[in-house]
């Protein structure tokens, strides 16, 4: 059981996810080659690299969306790619935070409701999970009645703050962020980011940002590049 934490711990702390020697292929075309890395808890980790490089599918691969060729996944020392179905569903559930590029949001459900949804799921009484959601879209800038709305209703920054309401309303260990600003404008992406950042320290748990843009990369602990199926960090 994941231990709780009300501030982001320090990057000296323990390793909350490992990868050593990850290898992934599409068919007969290798996109990982042995990547390795360590994704200490409470750290934010930008991964970085040209489209194509592998940046999602490395990130699939560290959520266990995706059983890597070869090499191993562990979350504090769980090997994930040895998991079977329901204990993966239930790390997703409960253990993971996941925000996407379009947001992801249910068209049919209010944002509050779509924040609502992973609470729901786990089990948490309706009343507690309204007031969960409702505490944590107020504190990104989201209200009541904004909040009541459906995501055709309102504009795409506010789909990402609910998205990333969504993400951290459970209290996962870890948030996985593939492009989230990525249909955003330069204003609202950095908007975003910086709400993406503060959440999740709120919630004390890593961060994992997939990016193209080095600006935004810069706001977190530290910058993995991802080239020709290796990670490489960043000297700066």
């Amino acid at each position: 059981m994941r231990r709780a934490a009300h501030v982001r711990p320090s990057p000296t702390d323990a390793v909350l996810l490992g990868l050593r020697d990850v290898s992934f292929s599409y068919g007969r075309d290798p996109v990982l080659r042995g990547a390795t890395l360590a994704v200490r808890e409470g750290e934010t980790v930008a991964l970085l690299g040209p489209s194509g490089a592998g940046k999602s599918t490395l990130l699939a691969c560290m959520a266990g969306l995706r059983r890597p060729t070869g090499g191993v996944v562990e979350l504090w020392g769980e090997d994930l790619a040895r998991a079977g179905r329901d204990r993966l569903a239930e790390l997703r559930l409960r253990t993971f935070g996941f925000v996407l590029q379009d947001g992801g949001l249910l068209d049919e459900l209010s944002l509050r409701e779509n924040v609502e949804l992973p609470l729901r799921l786990a089990g948490v009484p309706a009343r507690e999970a309204a007031g969960r959601a409702g505490g944590v879209l107020d504190a990104l800038g989201i209200d009541a009645e904004t909040g009541g709305r459906r995501p055709a209703e309102v504009s795409g920054g506010q789909q990402q703050r609910a998205a990333v309401a969504r993400a951290v309303v459970h209290g996962p260990a870890v948030v996985f962020a593939d492009e989230p600003t990525g249909a955003l404008d330069e204003t609202s992406s950095s908007t975003v980011v910086d709400l993406l950042v503060r959440a999740t320290s709120r919630a004390g748990c890593a961060l994992v940002m997939v990016t193209h843009n080095p600006a935004l990369a810069a706001r977190m602990d530290r910058r993995l590049h991802v080239h020709d199926g290796h990670v490489v960090e960043d000297a700066a």
